[in-house]
């Protein structure tokens, strides 16, 4: 009998090195598009695909991040006496009842791999999602429901892909693409972790959403210390492509790389301009600023 996906991994305890100042002491997951931190974004996803657990990858200083989804009685408790109850609801169903939120120390970063066997004494022989949330997605179909619906047709392993330009394969994994598969998905033939763009088998990236069965676990004890001197995901993945197992999903939704600036540059710009209460104004303000920018252009030139 096929097991339901109930349980998802995030691996939050990376330093947002590229965003320093701002990570100094606040976690890059907190940092807002408009007034949602990114890493709620990822776990709105999963809540919507029927995940009930949510287990968190934390680290040193990453403290924040249990905080934001804890309950906070004292500050309810404000917004009630100030007659903001719509304002407190929104604060009390961050999480929503039933869905439990489970926190695990790294202790040193010692690679993806690593942070995601962290997981392991809480997800027993569960299949479970893995979430990045640096990858934020938007759009009408996330990937992590279309995961998990491919695994409850045919369980096994999934990764979420897309096509890239060719001057970006080196930023990303890259697969080796098989036969095509009657479902619509792909059989993975090999996984190369950064390749240069001159040896990449594809222009198919993987993105941050996986779907696994737990003896990734075992393949991830036994696995050495990869680039970098780390514990690589992509390396238990390139093992269990060569044998076969492993399937990519094409993603429908549009991802924004929150991990780099530009990347939560235009998530922000994206998800202002589709915000009920500040489109219209953003829209102008954004045209405001083109038409002087032009304005500035012409003057030069």
């Amino acid at each position: 009998m096929t097991q339901t996906i109930k349980k998802a991994v995030f691996p939050v305890a990376g330093l947002g090195t590229r965003f320093l100042p701002a990570t100094k002491a606040m976690p890059k997951e907190l940092l807002p598009i408009i007034d949602k931190p990114i890493v709620q974004y990822a776990v709105e996803e999963a809540i919507a695909a029927g995940i009930t657990d949510l287990v968190f990858i934390t680290g040193r200083a990453k403290r924040a991040i249990g905080d934001h989804f804890d309950v906070n009685l004292e500050l309810e408790m404000q917004l009630s006496a100030r007659g903001k109850d719509d304002v407190r609801d929104m604060v009390r169903n961050i999480v929503p009842a039933g869905v439990n939120c489970i926190f695990i120390r790294q202790p040193e970063p010692k690679g993806l791999g690593d942070a995601v066997l962290c997981a392991a004494p809480v997800i027993g022989d569960a299949p479970f999602a893995v979430l990045l949330a640096d990858d934020l997605m938007k759009g009408p179909s996330l990937p992590t429901a279309e995961l998990v619906a491919a695994y409850a047709r045919a369980p096994g392993t999934y990764l979420c892909v897309t096509e890239v330009a060719q001057e970006d394969v080196s930023k990303y994994g890259i697969v080796r693409p098989g036969a095509p598969q009657p479902d619509g998905t792909t059989l993975v033939n090999g996984l190369i972790e950064k390749p240069n763009a001159e040896n990449a088998p594809s222009r198919l990236a993987s993105m941050g959403r996986y779907v696994f069965e737990a003896d990734i676990f075992e393949r991830l004890r036994k696995l050495g210390p990869g680039a970098g001197g780390e514990i690589q995901l992509a390396d238990a993945i390139d093992q269990m492509a060569m044998q076969g197992r492993v399937k990519a999903l094409p993603m429908t939704a549009r991802r924004y790389d929150c991990g780099s600036k530009f990347g939560y540059l235009e998530a922000i710009v994206d998800h202002a301009m589709d915000h009920d209460e500040y489109r219209d104004r953003f829209v102008e303000l954004m045209r405001d600023r083109l038409a002087l920018a032009d304005s500035a252009n012409h003057k030069i030139a």
